[in-house]
C-alpha cells in the first residue's frame, strides 16, 4: 500500500518544554489511522503540525511525497481537515456553506458539491438551515466542506466529541466507508477507546509526546498466531499431551491457554480426542483496546521512571 503521510523523528518544542519526542509514523492510503492517548498527549499538537496550523522544531512531515515545511502549497492542497469543531454559517443552509467553500478553490464544480452531497448522505437535508442540523448532520457537512478538493488525506480531531450514541456510530460507518470507497488516509485522534477500536484499522498509541506503540486492531485471524483458552474434562492429562507434542502450555483456572496459528486450533483438538479427552470449549482469548492500552502506558510510565 502507498504511504500517503509520514512522520520522521518529528519533534516539537515550546520554550523548554517537550510536547512531541521525535514521533515517526507511516500512514498508508484506504486505511483509519487513529491517534489515541490521554488528554494532553499531545494528538492534537500532531495534528496541528501535519496540517501547517504550527511549525516543526525538528524532523520532517510528508504528504504525498510532498514537504509540509518546504513545499507547503502542493502538501496541503492532498489535504482535508477539522481541527477540533468545523466552522459552520448557521444561518446558511447546508448547500451555501459548501458554496462558500467551493468559491475559495479553483476547479470545483457544482458536479463536484451535488457529488459530496451524496457521498456524506445529506441530500434530503442539504437545502435547510443548519441551525437545525442535529451534530451528527454538522460534523458530516464539515467533512463534506473538506472532500470538495478531491483530498488524499481526510484529518480529524476529535470527530465524535459531544455526539449522541446514534451519532457517533452515524460518523465512524460513515469514516470507515470513505476510507474503502474512495482509497482515502482517514486520520482521526481521540481518548475514546471503545470508539477506536470499532473505527479504526491502525492506532498510534501516544503519552507525554511520544510514540509508546502502533496497534492492529483490525489484523487478521489466520495471519498471527493468538491466544486460544480450552476446557477439557482432565486439565493435567492434556496438558502433558499438548506438552509432548511441543506445544507451550499454561494453566489458568480450570482451563488450559496457549498461542496458536488459525490452523493449528483442529489439530489439537484432534490430538485430545484421539487420547479419549473431552473437550468443552475452545475460544480465542482476545484483549479488548481498553487492556492493551492499560498495559502499554503503564510500562511506559515504569520505564519512565526507572
Amino acid at each position: 500500500m502507498k504511504t500517503v503521510v509520514e512522520l520522521k523523528n518529528v519533534t516539537k518544542k515550546i520554550g523548554k518544554r517537550t510536547i512531541i519526542d521525535d514521533l515517526s509514523i507511516n500512514i498508508v492510503e484506504g486505511e483509519v489511522f487513529g491517534l489515541l492517548g490521554p488528554n494532553g498527549a499531545g494528538k492534537t499538537t500532531t495534528i496541528r503540525m501535519v496540517v501547517g496550523l504550527i511549525g516543526i522544531t525538528s524532523g520532517e512531515i510528508s504528504i504525498c511525497g510532498k514537504n509540509v515545511k518546504s513545499e507547503f502549497e502542493q502538501a496541503i492542497s492532498k489535504v482535508g481537515a477539522i481541527v477540533e469543531n468545523p466552522e459552520l454559517y448557521k444561518f446558511l443552509t447546508g448547500y451555501q456553506n459548501l458554496m462558500q467553500v467551493a468559491r475559495l478553490t479553483k476547479g470545483i464544480t457544482k458536479e463536484k458539491i451535488n457529488e459530496v452531497i451524496e457521498l456524506v448522505g445529506l441530500k434530503d437535508r442539504i437545502h435547510d438551515k443548519v441551525k437545525t442540523y442535529s451534530l451528527g448532520m454538522r460534523q458530516r457537512l464539515g467533512i463534506a466542506q473538506s472532500l470538495l478538493h478531491d483530498p488524499k488525506v481526510l484529518i480529524l480531531d476529535e470527530p465524535t466529541n459531544g455526539l449522541d450514541p446514534a451519532g457517533i456510530r452515524e460518523v465512524r460507518d460513515y469514516l470507515r466507508s470513505l476510507a474503502k470507497e474512495k482509497g482515502l488516509a482517514v486520520i482521526v485522534s481521540s481518548h475514546l477507546l471503545s470508539e477506536m477500536e470499532m473505527m479504526c484499522d491502525r492506532i498510534a498509541i501516544i503519552q507525554q509526546g511520544k510514540l509508546i506503540d502502533v496497534q492492529g486492531v483490525r489484523t487478521s485471524e489466520t495471519s498471527d498466531k493468538r491466544m486460544y483458552s480450552v476446557q477439557v474434562n482432565d486439565v493435567e492429562k492434556a496438558q502433558q499431551i499438548l506438552i509432548k507434542n511441543g506445544f507451550a502450555v499454561q494453566q489458568k483456572n480450570t482451563n488450559l491457554e496457549l498461542e496458536l496459528q488459525h490452523e493449528q486450533v483442529p489439530k489439537i483438538i484432534k490430538l485430545l480426542v484421539d487420547k479419549n479427552l473431552l473437550i468443552y470449549e475452545v475460544k480465542m482469548i482476545q484483549k479488548s483496546l481498553e487492556d492493551r492500552f492499560l498495559e502499554i502506558t503503564s510500562a511506559g510510565e515504569v520505564k519512565k521512571h526507572a
